[in-house]
């Protein structure tokens, strides 16, 4: 099957921030107690954090990183985690029904992401909470001195504050999951006072509202429309959240679940758009597609579990074996994010950590890459630039969730000389024989080429091999102002172009 491509060097799309590319870690589970902090174990630092787990991370140079929460933020009192370990109570968390230790907290989290060049994005409780809590919070975090909660965190060894510039005001508070989930209404005040206090404090912060938990909610869109009425001029970003999954074993329906995310996407980009011209607003909301990822596997049967266990500590929770059918989702949904930059600034892969994450770790064993860690690094390494429009000329098919999907999906991204491709075939059994014609990019030459292709669909990483990850590839030069070759069926390419 011939497919014609073509990126022209005008034809730009937006400037990615980084921030595309962040990640989000809560306390549940086996995520923070074992994932990234295990004392004892062979290769724990002087404060308790796994090395090899942070290289995992460091390697996929994450510029950001949502914390503590989740579900787990919507009932959590931050003060248990400050002062003297030994001090520190233990709860119960009601959202995983489990016990916390609280021996992280802010301050040992922040240690660990400031080793790691990684900022911080900090949820605050408006849940079970309220503005004061959040207040003296960023008081605590971000003021210099000569306040009660600088002075303590002060005493608490810290002289210095982390200056953070994210906030997320609460987490999925539509969800009648959530402890002290609210009506839109009360809720967009409750996120615009607590907005107007957080400005007060830090005037440069970025404040992040929670929209719908994800677009099968009931109330959705009306949702977002209601809480940008109440604080749209005092907010920069409003929050959305999907996770995907294939239990009916249709990979091309799967695979159309990007061009869902899609419409998703669309869908509140025009609710932003109608609540800015309704108030006459001066300034700009973007979307933070702050929790995603595949979320299926052990789905079920973890929702049974936790549900009915007597309160344990950090037990082994959602953590999903990925395949090699989800590397090639994953690809895809970050390949849709880059075409959509002009909307989401900010996305986190949810999670980093052994609850639904790239990165798997065993207590006192071994850390490992999961399938879907390559596309999350390939795009967070090579994905930062201006993205490029990219037409698309092939074979197409329908599914359930969507019509005319393509069987290619690629996205582009410029910077500095260079032009990357990021390129999926999710034809089943098809060879693509790909022409990407490279308007304004005179002289363009191949400069590496990786590839992930070759796999059963079902096939996955574990602790003893890593079977799926990039190779080099060959067959795709450019010839004639074009990239060209064959692209094998259900493969993943990354290339670039010097130009």
């Amino acid at each position: 099957m011939r497919v014609n491509a073509a990126i022209h060097r005008d034809f730009a799309i937006s400037e990615i921030d980084d921030r595309l590319y962040a990640a989000f870690i809560e306390h549940m589970g086996r995520a923070i107690y074992s994932g990234i902090y295990e004392p004892g174990h062979a290769q724990a630092d002087g404060n308790g954090f796994r090395r090899d787990v942070a290289q995992l991370v460091r390697d996929l140079n994450i510029p950001a990183i949502r914390y503590p929460g989740g579900n787990f933020v919507s009932s959590y009192n931050w003060e248990d985690g400050i002062g003297p370990k030994e001090g520190r109570p233990v709860r119960l968390d009601l959202a995983w029904r489990s016990k916390e230790t609280n021996q992280v907290g802010i301050n040992e989290f922040a240690t660990w992401a400031d080793e790691l060049g990684i900022d911080m994005m900090l949820a605050v409780n408006l849940g079970s909470r309220g503005i004061e809590e959040a207040r003296n919070f960023m008081e605590y975090v971000n003021h210099p001195s000569g306040s009660y909660w600088s002075d303590l965190r002060r005493k608490h060894g810290v002289e210095k504050p982390y200056n953070v510039k994210m906030w997320c005001l609460g987490n999925e508070m539509d969800g009648p999951w959530q402890i002290g989930a609210k009506q839109a209404r009360e809720y967009g005040r409750l996120a615009d006072e607590t907005a107007k206090a957080l400005r007060a404090m830090t005037p440069d912060a970025e404040l992040i509202v929670c929209g719908s938990s994800n677009d099968q909610m009931p109330t959705y869109p009306e949702w977002e429309r209601s809480v940008l009425e109440e604080c749209y001029e005092h907010v920069d970003y409003i929050s959305l959240h999907k996770y995907f999954g294939n239990s009916s074993r249709d990979t091309l329906n799967f695979f159309g679940k990007i061009e869902e995310t899609g419409r998703y996407i669309n869908a509140i980009g025009g609710v932003i758009d109608f609540v800015k011209a309704k108030k006459r607003a001066k300034n700009d909301v973007y979307i933070c597609f702050d929790e995603w990822n595949v979320w299926y596997h052990r789905r079920e049967e973890d929702s049974r579990r936790w549900r009915s266990w007597d309160w344990p500590e950090a037990p082994a929770l959602l953590e999903e074996d990925y395949t090699f059918e989800d590397t090639l989702f994953v690809a895809g949904l970050l390949n849709e994010f880059i075409r959509r930059s002009d909307r989401v600034k900010i996305a986190c892969i949810a999670q980093l950590v052994n609850v639904i994450a790239p990165i798997r770790a065993d207590k006192g064993g071994k850390a490992w890459r999961q399938s879907i860690y390559w596309p999350y690094q390939l795009a967070s390494l090579y994905g930062r630039g201006t993205a490029l429009r990219v037409a698309v000329d092939g074979p197409k098919y329908d599914c359930e969730v969507a019509s005319d999907v393509d069987y290619l999906d690629i996205s582009a991204v410029t910077r500095d000389g260079t032009v990357t491709v990021f390129i999926v075939n999710r034809h089943l059994a098809e060879t693509l024989d790909l022409r990407l014609s490279l308007t304004g990019y005179p002289g363009a030459s191949v400069e590496f080429h990786k590839v992930i292709e070759g796999h059963d669909l079902m096939a996955t990483n574990g602790p003893d091999a890593e079977p799926i990850a990039p190779t080099d590839g060959k067959g795709l030069a450019v010839e004639d102002g074009a990239l060209g070759g064959k692209l094998a069926p259900l493969s993943y390419h990354v290339v670039r172009l010097k130009v």
